[in-house]
């Protein structure tokens, strides 16, 4: 145990050496004013006489929690975010719900607004500082924080900043949040004394019960059609090679429901795709691993008889407020953990044989459906997602990066290697896209982060600070936009509940389009970066290639694609 003592201009100051020795290497922050006390230590820092994490100026809330969230997903260190009193909380809500769905642990701390009218260093000082203040400014995100907390006294800095990073980091990971009153930043000068290295540290994850385990592996080595159904598994790299031992070994097919992570190679022999629907019906035991939405009990057809375990860190996800899957058997723990416990209590695996040569038989059928895609979507002359998807897929490098915050079919694409894709939370809130993707460079700069996004979450993820930071920060992403003038989704939810309906005969539904269309291109180039319209299939990849060439000369690339939209894939989409 190692105490040290250093001597601090106030209370913000400490903070900022005590996030810096617990190892958050950055701070995305928005000011306000009640941001002078950490500007002053932050200003110190900058000039060798203290310790704090880089700053970094982000012009958009929602943005900075999106970065903090892809700096995690290359790092696996949870970041810190400081923000504006309630506003810039508020601007932050989509992004933190974001991370929130996701597990994602994310030091969020803002300034309140001061509690002194007068009379004490930090009190009131500008008009808007009545106006701002609120009964209980926590309340607009406590159902979506793990643990939130006021910071009262200049001697809570350590245990507070502990506190919040312990429970961030503690299964199942999430947002916390830190408010931050200005006479309390204001105070503190003199010596301060913490703990280096820390003295708290996150729980370690439970370890799986071995006799639920024993049942499993019991109902697996017997079953003829088992499946594997995941969604946020991957998000640890290493687990990857866990599954993948598994499903070999022991002829367990798995598909990926609306992945956020890459699970198993896209092209392994265990890999039955993204659509479980053709499955459900034969499964007899089912494997939902990490995974919230298994299937849509509305348009899936699921055996009644089949066995369904649950397996995560969360399995019953308990922060949903309705969620009614069957659940035979649910197990706990760090899934990676879970898998090495199952593949050792499944022995030989059972009814290896004639799963496999079942399995087999499945994937060249989904191997020869996905080739005849890909060459359709390369030679149909359409402007389509399944073209731009296989275009990608022709220049990408097998450590690029993909982040897909559209309806990108990544069943077209190679995807090889844990850690080189990352889908859209659950949650939904768009803009997530560009922020994640400029985190992943900041955090992994050696790889190339290609980000694939609707025209309307690019209006969402707020391109012009985007493009600000990226040029600002020396952090080059390729944006690929599908453009197809729309809200897609809402056109394909409105056509699943009324497929015959006014929406379907109208030439132009209500509240769908987003035309006239901007040319989205040209605001990278505010900012000094590359842009470019693609409008024709035959020119999408050279246009590619110019986008991953501006990127590796160090500027932002935009390529807005002017896709086509067709309700029939709409209809077929909306009932998968």
């Amino acid at each position: 145990m190692s105490v040290r003592t250093i001597d601090v201009v106030n209370a913000g100051e400490a903070l900022m050496t005590v996030l810096a020795d617990r190892g958050i290497d950055y701070i995305f922050g928005n000011a306000g004013t009640d941001f002078p006390p950490l500007i002053e230590a932050l200003s110190k820092a900058r000039l060798g006489e203290a310790k704090a994490p880089i700053p970094v100026t982000v012009p958009h809330e929602n943005l900075a929690v999106a970065m903090a969230h892809g700096v995690y997903l290359a790092t696996g260190r949870p970041q810190a975010v400081m923000l504006h009193v309630n506003v810039g909380t508020a601007n932050a809500l989509c992004a933190l719900f974001n991370a929130a769905r996701d597990n994602i642990p994310i030091l969020l701390a803002a300034g309140r607004t001061p509690w002194m009218e007068d009379g004490a260093m930090g009190a009131r000082s500008v008009f808007i500082h009545w106006a701002q203040e609120m009964f209980d400014q926590a309340g607009m995100l406590r159902e979506i924080v793990k643990w939130d907390y006021e910071l009262r006294d200049p001697a809570q800095v350590e245990p507070a900043v502990d506190r919040a990073l312990t429970l961030a980091m503690s299964e199942p990971r999430g947002p916390v949040y830190l408010t931050l009153p200005r006479e309390v930043l204001a105070k503190g000068g003199g010596a301060f004394t913490y703990h280096s290295p820390a003295r708290r540290h996150p729980s370690a994850p439970p370890a799986a019960d071995p006799i639920a385990l024993a049942r499993a592996a019991e109902w697996l080595a017997t079953a003829k059609r088992p499946l594997i159904i995941t969604a946020s598994f991957g998000r640890e790299r290493d687990d990857v090679a866990a599954l993948t031992t598994l499903a070999e070994r022991c002829a367990l097919p798995v598909v990926g429901y609306r992945p956020r992570y890459m699970f198993l190679a896209t092209d392994h022999p265990m890999h039955l795709g993204f659509e479980p629907g053709p499955y459900l019906a034969d499964a007899d035991v089912i494997v939902v691993l990490e995974c919230d939405v298994p299937w849509i009990p509305k348009l899936h057809r699921v055996n009644p008889a089949a066995k369904v375990i649950h397996l995560g860190v969360d399995p019953l996800f308990q922060r949903y407020p309705m969620r009614g899957f069957p659940a035979d058997l649910v197990i706990s723990g760090a899934p990676g953990a879970i898998l090495r416990g199952l593949a050792q209590a499944l022995g030989n695996g059972g009814n290896v044989a004639e799963r496999r040569d079942w399995i087999a038989l499945r994937h060249a059928e989904r191997m020869a459906t996905r080739e005849a895609a890909r060459r359709r979507a390369a030679s149909d002359g359409r402007l389509s997602a399944a073209a731009v998807a296989v275009a990608l897929d022709s220049v990408l490098r097998p450590d690029d990066i993909v982040v897909s915050e559209t309806n990108l079919p990544v069943g077209l694409m190679n995807l090889i290697r844990p850690g080189v894709y990352f889908g859209t939370s659950p949650a939904g809130g768009l803009g997530w896209g560009l922020g994640c993707a400029l985190g992943l460079k900041l955090g992994a700069p050696e790889r190339r982060i290609t980000a694939v996004v609707g025209d309307g979450s690019y209006m969402f993820g707020n391109p012009t600070p985007a493009h600000f930071v990226a040029r600002a920060m020396g952090l080059p992403t390729l944006t690929i936009i599908l453009n197809n003038r729309m809200w897609a989704a809402v056109r394909r939810a409105t056509l699943g509940l009324y497929p015959d309906g006014a929406a379907a005969r109208v030439n132009r539904a209500p509240l769908t389009y987003l035309e006239p269309s901007p040319d989205y291109e040209r605001i990278v180039e505010a900012s000094g970066g590359y842009g470019e319209k693609v409008a024709q299939a035959d020119e999408l990849r050279a246009a590619l290639l110019r986008g991953l060439d501006a990127i590796e000369r160090g500027q932002p690339a935009v390529l807005n694609v002017l896709t086509e939209y067709s309700d029939d894939e709409a209809r077929t989409d909306s009932r998968r």
